[in-house]
């Protein structure tokens, strides 16, 4: 009787284990592949090599990755589960997954089958936007700003390189280091434009320098400098101040496909025997640039 009771428990927890399989509600880890025959399922998505389910319909597909359809470009043209949207991918209380581009899976960012961006892949790897995966970023390169190199790293004489780390007082003094990062807009570069007495400055600091800074951005820049966010500079003491850019054409260019660089003329009031003046420059998320203003 003892014997034919468990024997009983076992089938049902058989049956109950079954069923738990076979439930759509969670996603899998994904096995990796390089041809169907490596995958259960019978379907490998070749572009990702990650296995892919198959299925029927979409409710036999986890609901983190509900679309059951052919995979765009396979040859294999059995339905499989898909993800659609990042946030579709979140639904289990996760907030990190991105439904990758090529792989079709809910996976973690900077995996080498899911990258949109270069801030999807970890450091010193750059985003082929076209595959969607990560792949070692240049080290040579051209031109200037971001090029080729990874995110927060920019074109120094052909070679990509990260921006001069700060060593000046402002950045020393400066209490609120916490407000930089690696994922905001990436200052590359300043240059000292022009310096002349101006009606633009009151009388106590007559003399105008203007001051360009240029930076690349993950994201696009906005259309006017009014509308710059998280924008600052720092004075020798730790000070911040918010830059003052005129609304006049020139003063704050930004190009790029993406509208990824901003070229920005800042102004400040110095004494009319100042010579030089020592700055630092940053947005909200991303480095510290220091820069020695030298003038006549």
């Amino acid at each position: 009787m003892q014997l034919r009771k468990m024997m009983v428990m076992l089938a049902a927890v058989s049956t109950m284990s079954l069923a738990l399989t076979a439930c759509g509600d969670d996603a899998t880890t994904a096995e990796t592949c390089t041809s169907d025959t490596d995958c259960s399922s019978g379907f490998c998505n070749t572009a990702a090599g990650v296995c892919m389910e198959t299925c029927e319909s979409a409710s036999e597909c986890p609901d983190t990755e509900k679309e059951c359809a052919p995979l765009a470009g396979a040859t294999n043209t059995a339905k499989v589960c898909q993800c659609k949207t990042n946030q579709l991918c979140n639904e289990d209380d996760s907030t990190s997954l991105v439904c990758g581009t090529v792989s079709k899976r809910c996976e973690e960012p900077g995996t080498s089958t899911g990258c949109t961006k270069d801030a999807d892949c970890t450091t010193g790897n750059t985003c082929d936007t076209a595959s969607g995966q990560c792949k070692p970023a240049a080290t040579t390169c051209s031109g200037e700003g971001k090029a080729t190199c990874a995110y927060g790293s920019a074109c120094y004489n052909n070679a990509c390189s990260a921006p001069p780390a700060p060593t000046c007082e402002n950045y020393n003094n400066f209490s609120n280091k916490a407000a930089l990062g690696t994922t905001g807009p990436i200052i590359f570069k300043a240059a000292t434009t022009s310096a002349a007495v101006d009606s633009f400055c009151d009388a106590s600091a007559p003399k105008r320098v203007k001051i360009t800074i240029s930076a690349y951005s993950s994201t696009p820049f906005p259309a006017t400098a009014a509308e710059l966010n998280g924008f600052l500079y720092v004075l020798v003491n730790g000070t911040t101040r918010t830059p003052v850019v005129s609304s006049s054409a020139g003063n704050y260019v930004v190009t790029g496909t993406n509208r990824e660089r901003a070229d920005i003329v800042a102004n400040i009031c110095v004494a009319a025997d100042s010579k030089t003046t020592s700055l630092g420059y940053y947005f909200t998320g991303g480095n510290f640039f220091c820069f020695q203003s030298s003038y006549n």
